[in-house]
């Protein structure tokens, strides 16, 4: 069997007002050249196909597309729900896509034989079996008692994403016995793993509850295919649990890693892992430095390149009141789309003034909670700087958890 383990599609991002449509339609044409170079069995979306809960009409066009468009390729496709995804908008097609070799798991079921997916040849043969797990919620698994403390919630959800991959990992290693042949069994997840290396792209799932996952805490499966952190890693220091990270750019702060798929050629159970890049399908860059390095950086593009997408950092000492002024004036004429514009102090021992000073786009909801906690007297009870953060952070999650009945 060859898996192709792609995640993070996130179909319908808008990246500060830019619309993604052009890059995302390019990634989905090179990624059915690569399955039919490559003689792809399946690919697996580990989760977040899409950016929103409500994604726009084009971005689920473009979900269609790839589905049809994977049918003249004899492929599988297995789509699993992120903590982005609508649980409803997932389903709403599923039936459909089922008739068309796609299986779409948007939720855990409460029987897991159906989040065992086999992967069959044009005779029926089976060559492999997916342990299809998307995004665990919290109300999926546990069931919340009052009087628990974070650290009781914390263990207990833990426990009980364990036993839900050892559940779905049993039932496949059923199947596996029932058909009597050496095929290789696949887990995938959407969740935070402990020791990655994540972006600012990337939102925290289980605020104040789970730091992240174990991996031991994974079952013994062939290779496990993960979603939901942006740059492509390995897990544990295991070559066979595996990130792909996203297939584009979500935040500038990734442009230092390359973009890829991974490709998972099994002989028997054992796996083969290859790498390959994906291109970049929109010029992005960061530029950094005072005024004049920035000058002389902007001076380096030609008239005649493609349209850039830009962050620039400019460091300072002291607050520049003309500054978006004269960056515009300094880009002028040049193929250039300033998207994030920020100021960078030049010593770490700002004053509170210059911090004022920062742009609000530039903060996150917990530095901004952080910084008007800092404000507090110094006397001020440590116990209750913590009741505010828990309070703080559970607001958070309540904010990013989908409602009942999505």
């Amino acid at each position: 069997m060859k898996l192709l383990h792609t995640s993070d599609w996130h179909l319908g991002q808008s990246f500060f007002t830019q619309n993604r449509r052009h890059e995302h339609r390019q990634f989905l044409t090179w990624l059915l050249g690569v399955v039919k170079q490559h003689e792809i069995d399946v690919v697996v979306v580990a989760g977040d196909v899409f950016d929103t809960a409500t994604p726009p009409s084009y971005a689920r066009e473009l979900y269609n597309q790839i589905v049809v468009e994977l049918q003249s390729h004899a492929c599988t496709l297995v789509v699993l729900g992120g903590n982005h995804d609508s649980v409803s908008v997932l389903n709403e097609s599923k039936s459909l896509l089922s008739c068309l070799n796609t299986h779409v798991i948007a939720s855990c079921a409460e029987d897991v034989t159906e989040q065992v997916v086999e992967i069959k040849q044009a005779d029926g043969t089976v060559i492999g079996l997916i342990c299809a797990i998307p995004f665990i919620r919290p109300r999926d698994v546990i069931h919340s008692e009052a009087g628990q403390s974070g650290e009781d919630k914390k263990a207990l959800l833990g426990e009980a994403i364990k036993q839900h991959y050892a559940a779905v990992f049993e039932e496949a290693q059923k199947k596996r016995r029932a058909w009597g042949a050496d095929i290789p069994i696949v887990a995938t997840g959407h969740l935070t793993a402990l020791g990655v290396t994540q972006s600012d792209s990337v939102r925290e799932i289980y605020i104040g509850t789970l730091d992240g996952y174990s991996a031991d805490n994974f079952p013994p499966a062939d290779y496990i295919a993960l979603g939901h952190i942006h740059r492509p890693q390995r897990v544990g220091k295991s070559e066979y649990i595996r990130y792909s990270g996203s297939p584009i750019p979500l935040s500038f702060d990734e442009l230092g890693s390359n973009k890829q798929v991974m490709i998972v050629a099994f002989d028997g159970t054992k796996p083969t892992l290859s790498a390959v890049e994906i291109p970049r399908f929109q010029a992005m860059a960061v530029m950094t430095g005072d005024l004049t390095d920035i000058e002389a950086q902007l001076a380096q593009i030609s008239d005649t390149d493609d349209a850039i997408w830009l962050c620039i950092e400019v460091t300072t000492q002291g607050y520049l009141p003309d500054l978006h002024q004269r960056i515009q004036e300094m880009a002028e004429n040049k193929p250039v789309e300033i998207l994030q514009l920020r100021r960078v102090q030049a010593h770490k021992d700002t004053t509170l003034q210059q911090q004022h000073e920062e742009q609000l786009a530039e903060l996150t909801p917990q530095d901004v909670f952080e910084r008007r906690l800092a404000l507090m007297p110094e006397e001020t009870d440590k116990a209750l700087r913590e009741r505010l953060r828990s309070n703080f952070q559970t607001i958070m999650q309540s904010l990013y958890e989908e409602p009942e009945g999505e």
